[in-house]
């Protein structure tokens, strides 16, 4: 690819990553607290690529104005005794390239198949990760730094990450007493448990995995894997092991269900914090 095409290569790879800064298509690549880093990245692609085309594009200006400004000179008459030998000479001149004189050769055309990702990425949104990948990944909790003091309010909202590791590792301490409400996906396990996920996060999607709450009580007779659900409950003793990697899952006494869409962002960032 010649430095044109590099240019326009650059300016559409930084348009992309401008686009998906600015809305919310981001969120299905990278966590929300990258955004400024996108925004930045994807402007340097773009200056790159004008700074890459500016002096091709100056020397282009140059060299057309000097041609307007030069006059050819004329040519003196040409005796039709001397048509002959110039025209042999232009023959032999033909026969062979000059020394020195530069071949250009066209580049590969396979070399432009490097736009088909950059295509992709404009024109397909991918879908978050959902319950297919949830119960094929064990649960990836871990002990929490401390527990943040809880809020009033009922029903308390909390995050499925927040909700499971008090629920394990603070032994549902500062749960009890408590009505709380979780929003999640739904997954269901080789024997049909009801598992309500979040997949959390350290940096993007492609190093995301589930955290698992199993649902008990009051459970919808009918769940659909993939659908969202805000759960209303409390607290419960009861846990059961991950059957992938033996992981703890705590279980949640659901006492109210019902379903809602899917949140712009589909992932859960507080799993390090």
């Amino acid at each position: 690819m010649n430095r044109q095409a590099q240019a326009a290569v650059l300016f559409l790879v930084g348009g992309a990553l401008l686009h998906a800064g600015a809305t919310d298509l981001y969120l299905r690549y990278v966590k929300a607290g990258l955004r400024p880093l996108l925004l930045v990245s994807g402007a340097v692609l773009v200056v790159t690529a004008l700074m890459t085309v500016w002096p091709d594009h100056r020397r282009a200006g140059g060299n057309a104005a000097h041609d307007d400004e030069a006059t050819p000179p004329e040519k003196p008459p040409v005796s039709p005794g001397d048509a002959a030998p110039e025209r042999a000479h232009a023959t032999h001149g033909d026969a062979a390239s000059p020394p020195g004189e530069a071949h250009t050769h066209r580049e590969p055309r396979v070399a432009w198949l490097l736009l088909l990702p950059l295509f992709a990425l404009i024109l397909i949104a991918p879908p978050a990760l959902g319950s297919y990948t949830a119960v094929r990944s064990g649960t990836a909790l871990q002990p929490p730094y401390g527990y943040a003091s809880l809020p009033p309010g009922d029903p308390l909202s909390l995050s499925v990450v927040d909700y499971a590791t008090r629920a394990i590792y603070d032994h549902g301490r500062t749960l009890a007493g408590r009505r709380v409400q979780v929003t999640g996906f739904v997954a269901l396990d080789g024997d049909g448990t009801p598992y309500l996920v979040r997949m959390a996060l350290n940096c993007c999607a492609a190093d995301a995995q589930p955290v698992k709450i199993a649902l008990t009580g009051r459970v919808p007779p009918v769940l659909e894997p993939d659908t969202w659900l805000r759960v209303t409950g409390v607290y419960t003793a009861r846990r059961s092991r991950d059957p992938v990697n033996d992981g703890p899952i705590p279980y949640l006494e659901v006492t109210a269900a019902q379903p809602v869409p899917a949140p712009a962002d589909p992932y859960d960032e507080s799993w390090n914090q």
